[in-house]
């Protein structure tokens, strides 16, 4: 039973560590959100940065499909970021083209 909760106590330190290094989220504001003090989540982060993972005892218990699986998931988060600047710079020229249409119908109504 207490492997158990070891087991779930290690997911979520390395979720913890996912948001903050993925996200870019500051470790204040995601140990406020998950109900953690914010020195606790730091030093999760720094063992994660040090180690290069959240969990020395993963870490070790894969070698090579580690790697791949890095290298994979590095690719997908590049693409997810590119995909969302892309959408970030479509939602602010139609915010942009919302202005004009708002400032054109005011005109027209005067």
């Amino acid at each position: 039973m207490g492997s158990k909760q070891q087991k779930c106590e290690a997911e979520f330190r390395e979720g913890a560590v996912r948001i903050v290094i993925e996200t870019g989220k500051s470790v204040p504001e995601v140990a406020e959100e998950l109900g953690i003090h914010p020195g606790t989540l730091h030093s999760w982060v720094s063992r994660w940065r040090r180690n290069g993972s959240a969990s020395s005892d993963r870490a070790s218990a894969s070698t090579s499909d580690g790697g791949r699986l890095r290298e994979a998931e590095r690719a997908e988060l590049e693409r997810l970021r590119r995909e969302m600047g892309e959408k970030n710079k479509r939602i602010r020229e139609l915010e942009m083209e919302r202005d004009v249409f708002r400032r054109c119908m005011a005109l027209w109504v005067k």
